[in-house]
């Protein structure tokens, strides 16, 4: 049975991912900075927990070791979102981050898949290829294409296959409480009237969080291809159209205040993932 290691376990994702590859039959060493949280996981009996918080990282470290020589790494830990602006994603996240991953590598990790963002793309709208250069215009996705570029080179000197899945939008239980959903969840529970929210003619691409962890986890366990892969759902949509859908699988009504908030600056109005990569992966072509 293949030991996969999931960091950030403990994460929106990460609590996904985990519950994916138990049903699936794999071993599953999990790790975040908490073992408090982790413990209150309803997976936490079922795997083997290590905790390890990435800012007390010793360069002294065998990971590989530490974490059972796991045969897939499946690496979902960033701290700091969704402050995507923030310098600290590149001045703290970016260096930490390459250090495991390197750790891990040269002391024999042959199979890595590490999760990157759509703000790599940058201001660029309209369908969104892995062909299309990265340009990222906010800290969080400069660090994020940085590390993968940093990987690219790593790839030159130790072998290893290399896969990452750029995630576009998702939504579900356990997400962060600044998410859209979430505080329409808490409106609505609330008994509010009105929604206050964007104008929300914006389009993206949303999918639920149990369907990007089914296809993280597909991306991680395949050997066919690698580099970046789309994660998304490859439909584009309004924003305003997608909250009212989800107001509908919900059965519930509420009054959508459009146009309160600004949109935001750090993405562009229109934009959606090619998603051919990902599908030629699930056999759906």
């Amino acid at each position: 049975m293949k030991n996969v290691l999931v960091t950030g376990a403990t994460g929106f994702i990460g609590d996904y991912v985990v519950k994916v590859l138990i049903n699936q039959g794999y071993a599953v060493t999990a790790t975040s900075f908490s073992l408090i949280k982790a413990a209150g996981k309803d997976w936490f009996k079922e795997v083997t927990y290590i905790p390890l918080d990435l800012k007390l990282l010793d360069d002294t470290a065998n990971y590989y070791e530490y974490f059972n020589s796991p045969d897939i790494v499946i690496h979902l830990a960033w701290e700091g979102l969704p402050n995507y602006k923030s310098l600290f994603h590149f001045e703290e996240n970016l260096p930490r981050h390459y250090s495991f991953l390197k750790n891990l590598v040269i002391n024999g990790a042959t199979d890595i898949t590490v999760v990157g963002t759509c703000f790599e793309y940058g201001m660029q709208d309209g369908e969104l290829k892995e062909t299309m250069p990265a340009i990222p215009d906010n800290p969080y996705g400069l660090a994020k294409d940085t590390l993968r570029k940093q990987l690219v080179e790593l790839k030159k000197f130790y072998p290893f296959s290399l896969k990452w899945p750029r995630l576009f939008y998702m939504y579900g239980v356990g997400q962060n409480p600044k998410s859209l959903f979430s505080q329409l969840d808490v409106a609505i529970d609330r008994g509010d009237a009105v929604f206050n929210m964007s104008g929300g003619e914006q389009i993206r691409d949303f999918l639920h969080v149990d369907e990007i962890a089914s296809n993280i986890v597909t991306i991680a366990l395949q050997k066919q291809i690698e580099g970046i892969i789309n994660c998304g759902s490859g439909i584009p949509k309004a924003v305003k159209d997608l909250v009212e859908e989800y107001l509908v699988r919900r059965h519930e009504s509420i009054q959508l205040n459009l146009g309160f908030y600004p949109y935001p600056d750090y993405e562009p109005m229109r934009f959606w993932g090619n998603i051919e990569k990902l599908n030629k992966i699930k056999g759906n072509e």
